[in-house]
């Protein structure tokens, strides 16, 4: 039976960082996206004040910059061969992020079969972004499910991958569940827990299953 693995990108895939973060770097404005991180962390902002804000921030932002900070970022080792892994055993990956869609849909490219974030306008900005297409935590599991009916799995065909309090629903919705340098609000939620900078060392952890 295939199975679908399902990929956190903000402080899973990306070690200690998150896309929103890389992007301001290339407009240095680094610490006024951490700031936002901290306080949607600590539950002082929701999903869509945290586009909003953040989309006010990348004024000036450009296709070029998003690249730049795409090639920078700090990536987990070895991501691209375990996709690859996973194809050649007929299994499915795909990323879910509350990251902005236009960042996370390139890690298309390196093998996912499927890449959602949250739906932004077009770089450069000519509209503000919708915040009926800013994803959540419950929207994890909506889009789960939509990927299970597409690669015909079920919930009981998937692992998840994450961090952070935005993985907490997903987590409780599959069975295997792997925390890769996992904050506190995942504390006791996983099946298997990782820390390091090499994807492939976590995806053992369920290989054999």
């Amino acid at each position: 039976m295939a199975r679908l693995h399902l990929f956190d990108l903000d402080g899973t895939l990306l070690h200690g960082s998150s896309a929103p973060v890389e992007i301001s770097r290339q407009l240095g404005l680094e610490a006024e996206a951490v700031a936002l991180d901290r306080a949607i962390s600590a539950g002082l902002i929701g999903p869509p004040e945290y586009a909003t804000q953040v989309h006010t921030l990348w004024a000036g932002l450009t296709e070029a910059q998003v690249a730049a900070a795409f090639e920078a970022a700090p990536w987990l080792a070895r991501i691209r061969e375990v996709w690859a892994e996973l194809t050649r055993n007929g299994d499915y990956c795909a990323v879910v992020s509350l990251s902005p869609s236009f960042f996370v849909e390139r890690l298309t490219d390196w093998g996912a079969h499927a890449a959602y974030g949250s739906r932004f306008p077009a770089v450069p900005f000519r509209e503000p972004v919708d915040p009926a297409g800013v994803l959540s935590a419950a929207a994890k599991v909506r889009i789960a499910d939509r990927l299970c009916a597409e690669f015909g799995v079920t919930r009981a065909d998937c692992v998840a991958y994450g961090d952070s309090m935005s993985d907490k629903d997903l987590f409780g919705a599959v069975p295997v569940s792997v925390a890769v340098n996992a904050d506190r609000h995942l504390t006791g939620l996983a099946t298997h827990s990782y820390t390091g900078r090499d994807l492939w060392e976590a995806y053992e952890l369920v290989r054999a299953a």
